[in-house]
C-alpha cells in the first residue's frame, strides 16, 4: 500500500502526517492524531457519528480518504471548545441533557455548529433538517433541538 504525506490543519493546529492511500479521514483522526471524540458508528456514512467540519462544511469522515484532506482545515468535536470554555452549543447540550450515551453527540455538535455558522438564527425546521443525517438511539431528538434553539437565543 502506498504512503502519502499530507499537510492539514486540525482544530487550528498544523499537522503533517503520513498515511496509507486507503486510510479514511476518520481513522487518521482517531488512530494517527489520537482525536477520539469523532466516533465510528457505521463506517457507511449513514449515522453521522463521525461528522467533522471539512473546510467549514460537515462531512462524514468515514466516507472520505485522509489523502483527500491534504491542505484542508478540519474541525473535530475537540476543536469546538476554546481556552477551556465549551462552545455555546456544547454548553446547551450539557444543560438540557441533549446527550445520553454520548456516542452520536460529537456528530450532532458538529452538525449544529455548522448550521449556526452559516445561519445564526435558524428555524426549528432548519435545525431538524441540519441534524437529519445524525442518528441517535437514546435522546429522541427533542432535547437536542431544544439545545440548538437555546444556543441560538444566546448568540
Amino acid at each position: 500500500m502506498s504512503q502519502h504525506e499530507i499537510s492539514l490543519t486540525v482544530n487550528g493546529s498544523p499537522e503533517r502526517v503520513t498515511v496509507p492511500s486507503n486510510m479514511t479521514l476518520l481513522t487518521m483522526l482517531r488512530e494517527v492524531l489520537v482525536l477520539t471524540g469523532t466516533k465510528n458508528g457505521c463506517a457507511a456514512g449513514e449515522c453521522g457519528a463521525c461528522t467533522v467540519l471539512f473546510n467549514g462544511e460537515p462531512v462524514n469522515s468515514c466516507m472520505m480518504l485522509a489523502v483527500e484532506a491534504d491542505g484542508a482545515n478540519i474541525v473535530t468535536v475537540e476543536g469546538l471548545a476554546h481556552d477551556g470554555t465549551l462552545d455555546r452549543i456544547q454548553q446547551k447540550f450539557v444543560e438540557l441533557t441533549g446527550v445520553q450515551c454520548g456516542f452520536c453527540t460529537p456528530g450532532m455538535l458538529i452538525s449544529a455548529r455548522a448550521l449556526l455558522d452559516r445561519n445564526p438564527h435558524p428555524s426549528a425546521a432548519q435545525i431538524q433538517d441540519a441534524l437529519r443525517g445524525n442518528l441517535c438511539r437514546c435522546t429522541g431528538y427533542t432535547r437536542v433541538v431544544e439545545a440548538v434553539e437555546q444556543a441560538v437565543s444566546i448568540s
